[in-house]
């Protein structure tokens, strides 16, 4: 991997490792695993304060407003009809409709050339640019941005006072700000479940705007352990793990993604296929299960039944805020209803399990019209 490719990920290295970072490969990327107060701290602290984590291996993509209409040709979300300032979570689709990595857009107002910014996975980023730019889409990758996610429910509190009036954003909704003196792209979103805020900034201004962060008295740097309990405890799925080119929307239970007006028309990669799941249901579903005891089950373990093997886990461990291990897995749709006891083969031990709704923790999203939008005063 060339220089330029890591230069992002890296502008906080010397930070993360100042703070005690123990620094582990992810993604082609160095990144903080843990802190000192270790994974279970830390997951803790983001659900009852705010956590700080370094996202910037993610890519940051643009693309011109006018390119709304091609891209609804991979996604099969409405983009065409995307508002300013308004988040739209989709997947890039692949042949027979299979997943080849979830993402976020947005479409900027007129101060960003109208244009629509794009967040996706760091270990997809550049085989993402490529199906792109086969259809003649021409996305600018900039690598000269960072990214950084404030969660927990005081993040709004740390964050209001360095960019006032942050807090009048709603959940999935976004805007330009001006944070202690560093230009930033703030959207009220993230991955943990918890109220929140990705923030998007110069990778040359990214240490100063962390700094100014964990300034704040709610605010603690948080690795990329306790960023996957979070997302597993909401029943968020992790691309390579729960999403991959075999897996459609409506099997991972992603469907809500797919627009009103694009089940119509469809138009999509695989479109006939994954409306027909939408008519008759899929095969196999992702569950939650929720296991008897304190013993985890990991991805790859096997999901049995009467018959035998019904399914696989695709992300487990324990759970530090529900004080329980549980999984998501997939499994055939007989088995899928709530409720529904199945077994958990762990070399050779069976550990009994529950289907139970996701999201296992309950999420903090702040919507549009709630009354605890803003933050305290500065």
């Amino acid at each position: 991997m060339a220089d330029t490719d890591i230069q992002a990920a890296l502008t906080l290295d010397a930070l993360h490792r100042e703070l005690g970072a123990r620094m582990v490969a992810f993604a082609g990327y160095a990144m903080p695993i843990q802190y000192p107060e270790g994974i279970i701290a830390e997951h803790n602290w983001t659900r009852t304060s705010a956590g700080l984590f370094d996202v910037s291996h993610m890519g940051q993509l643009l693309f011109a407003g006018t390119d709304a209409m091609a891209l609804e040709t991979l996604l099969p979300g409405d983009l065409t009809g995307l508002r300013e300032g308004v988040l739209r979570y989709s997947m890039l689709l692949g042949e027979g409709g299979g997943i080849l990595d979830d993402l976020m857009v947005t479409k900027r107002g007129a101060a960003q050339d109208d244009d629509l910014y794009m967040v996706v996975n760091g270990a997809t980023k550049h085989a993402d640019i490529a199906v792109f730019e086969a259809v003649g889409l021409r996305p600018v990758y900039r690598d000269d941005l960072a990214l950084l996610a404030l969660q927990g429910p005081k993040a709004v509190d740390a964050l209001e006072r360095l960019a006032p009036g942050v807090g009048a954003l709603s959940f999935m909704r976004a805007a330009a700000f001006d944070v202690a003196g560093v230009p930033a792209w703030i959207s009220r979103s993230g991955y943990t479940g918890e109220d929140g805020f990705e923030i998007s900034v110069p990778a040359a201004d990214v240490e100063t705007l962390a700094r100014a962060l964990l300034a704040q008295p709610e605010v603690k740097p948080i690795g990329l352990g306790a960023r996957d309990s979070l997302r597993l405890e909401a029943g968020l799925p992790l691309y390579g793990h729960d999403l991959n080119p075999m897996i459609t929307p409506v099997e991972a239970g992603l469907s809500f993604a797919i627009s009103k007006r694009r089940k119509v028309e469809g138009g999509f990669p695989g479109a006939d296929h994954v409306l027909q799941q939408l008519l008759d249901g899929p095969a196999r579903k992702r569950v939650g299960l929720r296991l008897d005891g304190r013993l985890p089950a990991r991805e790859g373990a096997s999901v049995v039944a009467e018959e035998g093997v019904i399914g696989t886990v695709t992300s487990g461990g324990f759970g530090p805020a529900l004080g329980a291990p549980i999984a998501m897995a997939y499994v055939a749709a007989a088995h899928a209803a709530d409720g529904t006891r199945l077994g958990i083969d762990v070399r050779g031990r069976i550990l009994e399990a529950t289907v139970v709704p996701m999201p296992f923790f309950p999420k903090s999203y702040v919507r549009q019209g709630s009354a605890a939008k803003t933050g305290a005063p500065a």
